[in-house]
């Protein structure tokens, strides 16, 4: 919406990851260092872990882009919502591999075979799980027996494991004792510092052609920082909602107050929701439990007059003579059902059958 007005050529802090917008920080280019360390050793495991939106697919998938496509095969599982009985299913599948009724036994042949052809192939097959928080410990350790597939002294499967900081806690589990062993490296991606965030905004802005419009102050990219703690994904929503009020502003700077006023309408629209107007406490909560206590009431004058004239209004004599009325009605009518019944059954019994019977 903000592009055109702005003169940008896309927009700048979308929240899908994106490597054409991979930002080299201190953190970003050291988790990166230890994947291409992995893919030099060729075995074992690499552990990433870092918080939600500090750029772990972004990171991923910027690897994904410089891998050669003629040296290695890689597979990346992002769907890790499974136990164990299904992860070995859904790697086949990520490599292609047709797995369609194939028991356990099965689907490791198959797998091996396919990893087997590869290397004969002169390639190497490469396992990315992103989200491997999700991986219960079982389907953690199926992960780690497909590392003992070798073709003489080479491993045949390399496997990078990406997820956020709980996972470190899955891995210090007493049955993760021989899948620590086999983790050559291990990095925990940290949050930007605030000359970072500066810094990150900057390359996202060039990256679609910011020529200065709209400026950011100084104290503008402290308080981005200052609310966002560093982490990419929140300083990309921050930042879009800062661009979408200058444009329905028309302005062409940012700074500290405009900062200070998105942050606390972000506050607002996540805030819990209030009692309904006109209910005090009790009433709200007696209307959360299904239940509303009159005493809590809060009525308004003009609505107390109305009620009050509907009851002055109620003639309960008049109507009581009428439910009576009904009922008298009622009763004549079954009266009359039933005469007319009684003289069918007595027509019946003297008229008989033609033979006198």
């Amino acid at each position: 919406m903000y592009e055109s007005y702005f003169r940008l050529r896309a927009k700048p802090f979308q929240l899908n990851p994106d490597p054409a917008f991979f930002f080299g920080s201190r953190g970003h280019r050291r988790a990166m260092a230890y994947l291409e360390y992995g893919l030099h050793q060729n075995e074992g495991f690499i552990v990433v872990t870092g918080e939600i939106g500090a750029g772990k697919t972004t990171l991923v998938r910027s690897l994904l882009e410089r891998l050669d496509a003629d040296k290695v095969v890689a597979a990346n599982l992002v769907n890790t919502q499974v136990d164990e009985s299904d992860i070995l299913r859904m790697i086949a599948a990520a490599f292609g591999v047709p797995s369609r009724s194939l028991d356990k036994a099965g689907l490791l042949l198959a797998l091996e075979t396919y990893f087997v052809s590869l290397a004969a192939a002169g390639k190497r097959a490469l396992l990315i799980v992103d989200e491997a928080q999700n991986l219960s410990p079982h389907a953690v350790e199926e992960l780690r027996m497909l590392s003992n597939f070798q073709l003489e002294d080479h491993a045949l499967l390399q496997s990078f494991l990406v997820g956020q900081p709980e996972f470190r806690d899955t891995m210090q589990g007493p049955q993760m004792q021989q899948l620590r062993q086999r983790v050559i490296a291990s990095y925990h991606l940290g949050p930007l510092d605030a000359a970072e965030t500066r810094a990150y905004i900057e390359h996202r802005l060039r990256h679609v052609g910011w020529q200065g419009d709209p400026s950011f102050d100084d104290g503008a990219f402290a308080l981005v920082y200052a609310n966002t703690g560093g982490i990419p994904r929140r300083i990309n929503s921050l930042c879009d909602r800062l661009m979408l009020a200058a444009y329905i502003a028309e302005r062409h700077t940012i700074g500290e107050a405009d900062v200070r006023e998105v942050v606390s309408e972000l506050q607002d629209e996540f805030a819990a929701r209030r009692p309904p107007a006109g209910l005090n406490g009790s009433a709200h909560a007696s209307l959360a439990a299904g239940a509303i206590d009159p005493r809590g009431l809060q009525v308004p004058g003009a609505l107390a007059d109305r009620v009050a004239g509907m009851v002055a209004n109620f003639d309960v004599q008049r109507i009581e003579a009428r439910i009576a009325g009904l009922e008298q009605s009622m009763a004549a009518t079954l009266d009359v059902l039933n005469q007319l019944l009684q003289a069918v059954r007595r027509d019946d019994g003297e008229g008989g059958t033609p033979d006198g019977r």
